[in-house]
């Protein structure tokens, strides 16, 4: 399985999920690594355009293109499991909690969680703490332009 990661050019080849654990995001909470990840290029995009103020358009950005060799290691959460305010903004603490525990727990590499932003698309969350982290390769990167229609 391939999934996706935009991030600035200069930490396009770490996968320690660093940022997330000095920042807190959706599904952790500050001080507990997790690397972001989507299903396509497109919701990357998409992830990154809302967290940005109108009119600042995002510079100095690649895309990771990252293998996943075993989808039997990706734990899903299904839409029953969510709790009510799972798409809030700014993110709740109920759903940092729900990647916490699983972050804690260990026992799978991967979560699969709905976005938050577009329906029906899923975003991957790796725990680098995992035993089998080193199985996830970055195939590549590549240097990402964003069409500044988006941000007007």
């Amino acid at each position: 399985m391939i999934v996706f990661r935009l991030s600035h050019t200069e930490y396009c080849n770490d996968l320690s999920g660093k940022g997330a654990s000095i920042y807190g995001g959706r599904w952790n909470s500050k001080g507990k690594a997790l690397l972001y990840t989507s299903d396509s290029r497109a919701l990357c995009i998409t992830e990154v355009a809302v967290h940005t103020p109108l009119g600042i358009i995002p510079v100095d950005y690649s895309l990771g293109v990252i293998e996943i060799p075993d989808p039997s290691i990706v734990q899903e959460i299904s839409f029953e499991q969510l709790p009510e305010d799972w798409k809030s903004f700014p993110h709740s603490a109920s759903t940092q909690a729900i990647g916490d525990q699983f972050i804690h727990d260990g026992k799978m590499l991967i979560l699969k969680v709905p976005s938050a932003v577009v329906p029906g698309e899923y975003n991957y969350l790796i725990n680098p703490a995992h035993p089998e982290f080193s199985t996830i390769k970055l195939l590549r990167t590549e240097p990402f332009v964003f069409d500044e229609r988006l941000f007007k």
